[in-house]
């Protein structure tokens, strides 16, 4: 008897279609869950009674902590390196400008360390982040002490 054809032979392509399956599903669940994990530094910033400013650009924000803890944007670093860093960030940049956010527990010796270590690193012009005054406790008038 003549067989058609030989059956015994392995197959050699490589069957991708559960690869792309796995990677899709992947894919998903990143794209769901990356701006959930995307919060930032927690400080409680100071309250004032300024008007929030509207800007449309991104802009580098320096944070203190109440542990005494740097971190440009989200990135944390040694007040050591944060001149040197700041200076390799903003080497090709037209802006010249940050943000710092300060806890409102932090000596105020601390903060302005850190702020003359941003201007030695060439920075142009640093905002200060605030928090305004909720409006419950605008209209409370203090007590009188007897």
């Amino acid at each position: 008897m003549v067989n058609g054809g030989n059956s015994d032979r392995l197959m050699s392509d490589i069957n991708v279609t559960p690869f792309v399956d796995v990677m899709l599903v992947l894919l998903v669940i990143f794209m769901v869950t990356a701006p959930m994990m995307m919060q930032g530094v927690d400080v409680a910033l100071p309250e004032t009674t300024s008007q929030p400013l509207i800007s449309k650009k991104e802009h580098l924000i320096i944070t203190i902590n109440n542990k005494n803890q740097v971190f440009i944007n989200d990135f944390q670093v040694a007040l050591d390196f944060l001149q040197e860093k700041l200076k390799k960030i903003l080497e090709g940049r037209e802006d010249r400008g940050v943000y710092l956010r300060a806890d409102k527990e932090i000596p105020y010796g601390f903060v302005v360390q850190v702020m003359s270590e941003i201007k030695e690193a060439g920075i142009e012009k640093l905002g200060m982040v605030t928090e305004p005054i909720r409006q419950k406790e605008k209209g409370k008038k203090p007590k009188a002490k007897s």
